[in-house]
Order: C-alpha cells, then structure tokens, then sequence
C-alpha cells in the first residue's frame, strides 16, 4: 500500500502543478493576458498594474528601441503580440502589406475623446483611421542649452528657426560646444527640404539632392548622429544643440533638472514649420487575443488614463487635451502647440521603395560626410 502510494505521489504532484498554472484563481479559470509591445520608458506602470487590478487581464509588456526591430518581428508573422506601437509612415507601409486587422470601433467606445486634428493628420497613413489609433505624437525640432545660446548668440538672442542647424554660418558656432542629429532620414532630410521651400515628401531626385547638398554643407559642425543618445547628452551639457524630437528634449529637460546641474534645456518648434510624428495603437492581424487587445486600447484612451501617461512621458496624446494633464504640460506650447503653429506642421508620408532606395544612399552618403 505504501509502495503504490509512493509511486502515485508524482503524478499527483504534477497534477497540482499543471492545475495551478492554467487555474490560478480559486475558480480554476484560465489567466488572461494581453501582450503589448511598445516604446521602452513610453507608460506609467501604476496604468497597466490598475489595467490588471480592474479586468483580470494580465499585460505582458515587451519594449522595442526601433521602428525597424518592430517591423521585422510583424512582417515575419506569429509575433505573439496583440497591441503594437508602428510609427505613422512605417504603420502606412505595414497596412499595405496587411500586417494588422482593422479595429472594432464597437468596442472603443472612447474613441469619442480622440482629438479630431490629430485623427484627421493620421489619416494619411491610415485612411478612415480603420486599423489605427494614436497613442502619443510631437514634433522634431530642435533642442538647447539655454545658457550656450546666450553665450555664443548674445543674452537677447533666441533660437526660433531651422536657420540654427542648416546655415553653415549658424551652426558652426555650436560646433565646440557639441550639435547631434537625429539619425532619421524621414526627419532631417524632409525637415531641409521644408527650409529649402520645397515639397517636404518630394520624391524628385533633384529635390532630394538639393537637400543632401544643404546637408552635406553641415556636415562638418555635426559630431554625432543618433536616435536617442542626444537626451543623455543635452542633460549633461556634453552637447549644447540637436535636431531632435520633442518628448525626448522635454525628458533631457527633466534629467538636467533633477540633477541640479544648473543646465537649462529649452525646445522649440521652428517657425517655418516642422514634422509631426505619431506612434499608434494597432492590432497585428494575427494576434491571439483580439477581445483583450481591444479592452487595452480603450482602457489607454480613458481621458484620466492618457493623461497620466503624458504626466509620466511629457508626450501629448491621442486624446482631447484634457485638465487632467498637469498644466506644466498641458500649457507648455512646445508639447501642445497653439493652432497658429498647428498650421505650420506638415505630415510625413513613406516613400516608395525606389525613392526609399536613393534616400538611403544619400543619408549614407551624409552620416560618412563623403
């Protein structure tokens, strides 16, 4: 008796096992989990811990630090997740190539706080917006040193046009004190195309080349170009100017403020205009758990929730600004624009593949200054 007791108590034991891991609530009901992949450093956690507490939804959040990295894992196909974050001219290209599944709207029902402005802008990627809904958007723009700028322009001057970065003359006096771009085609090159009074998103080769020549003229006063490393920089005073985008110099801001440096940082849309981005809510069109990705994404777009994101990242976002924002952000302009500079704002969209194709050479051609 004892030895078939023995023999028995494995597999009870393993019986256990397995029951406790797809019953973990005293009713034995499978888990339920959503899987989110978005920008590192880009929700407050206390959102989806509050997620969790109010469905029973557990949200496994995975982060991504490209545009790229996220394509691939999408294109490749049994991604595992249920709720991505494409950036506006990638999520255009990934509609066409039928990566996701067009969103319930029945069950969004705040969808009602979207901001029709910035609805109507992500349009152009998504017409009708049927597969996507903006999480957060900025501007690229350009960051500083306050007290550099004093220094090399003169205690009355300010920083207001893109003249800063593509007048050799201009932005040569940065050069000592440290410039970094953005290492963003999209971004650097339709931003000189803007300055240069010509289509922002021409596909011409002669506007393209227009545009790296003014680049290329540059290029010497440039010490870096990077996609995220300016923050870091601009924080510690190791650089004193960058093209960059504007939740990034806000958080640069912020690190330069907590360490009591003294370093003051200041970002500003220039005033020719400049291009907006937008990271968006989408469901992959294989995604295991559509019901839970669903409830996720209307749970994010709750006016309280949205808001403390964009208390916790300085972002704006999708929705209607609300008084929820906290009115250090709801009424710094260089997070919620005012309508005039609204205007100025012009939309990215992607380039075929063969303008793509001439883009890269000639980005290559001006990161190596060659």
């Amino acid at each position: 008796m004892l030895a078939a007791a023995a023999r028995l108590w494995p597999a009870l034991i393993a019986s256990a096992l397995v029951l406790v891991a797809v019953a973990p609530g005293a009713r034995g009901e499978p888990q339920q989990v959503v899987n989110f992949y978005n920008w590192s450093d880009y929700v407050d956690p206390t959102v989806l811990d509050e997620f969790t507490k109010n469905t029973g939804i557990v949200v496994r959040y995975d982060t991504f630090d490209t545009s790229d990295t996220l394509e691939a894992k999408l294109l490749a196909g049994q991604s595992g997740y249920d709720v991505v974050v494409p950036t506006g001219y990638f999520l255009a290209r990934e509609i066409a190539a039928g990566i996701f599944q067009p969103l319930d709207k029945s069950k969004l029902p705040n969808l009602v706080h979207v901001w029709p402005d910035i609805a109507a802008r992500l349009a152009a990627y998504d017409p009708g917006n049927r597969y996507a809904v903006n999480y957060m958007w900025g501007t690229t723009g350009i960051g500083f040193s306050v007290k550099a700028a004093r220094r090399i322009l003169g205690p009355g001057a300010t920083i207001d046009s893109w003249s800063a970065v593509f007048e050799p003359d201009q932005i040569a006096k940065f050069k000592d004190c440290g410039v970094h771009l953005l290492d963003s085609s999209d971004d650097v090159m339709t931003a000189a195309l803007h300055y240069l009074h010509l289509d922002p998103n021409s596909s011409a080769p002669a506007d393209l080349q227009k545009a790296t020549d003014l680049l290329m003229k540059i290029r010497p006063y440039v010490r870096k170009f990077h996609s995220s490393e300016y923050i870091n920089a601009l924080s510690t005073g190791e650089i004193c100017l960058a093209l960059g985008y504007s939740g990034d110099v806000k958080q640069a801001q912020k690190r330069a403020a907590a360490a009591g440096s003294g370093i003051a940082i200041d970002y500003v849309i220039p005033k020719e205009g400049a291009p907006p981005w937008f990271d968006n809510m989408a469901i992959p069109k294989d995604a295991p758990h559509v019901a839970a990705a669903h409830q996720l994404i209307n749970y994010l777009l709750d006016p309280k929730v949205a808001a403390r994101n964009t208390n916790f990242v300085s972002y704006a976002d999708g929705d209607r600004p609300s008084d929820f924002i906290e009115p250090s952000i709801r009424n710094d302009r260089a997070i919620y624009p005012d309508a005039a500079t609204m205007a100025k704002l012009f939309t990215i969209i992607a380039h075929d593949q063969k303008t793509q194709r001439l883009v890269n050479r000639l980005w290559t051609r001006i990161k190596t200054g060659e």
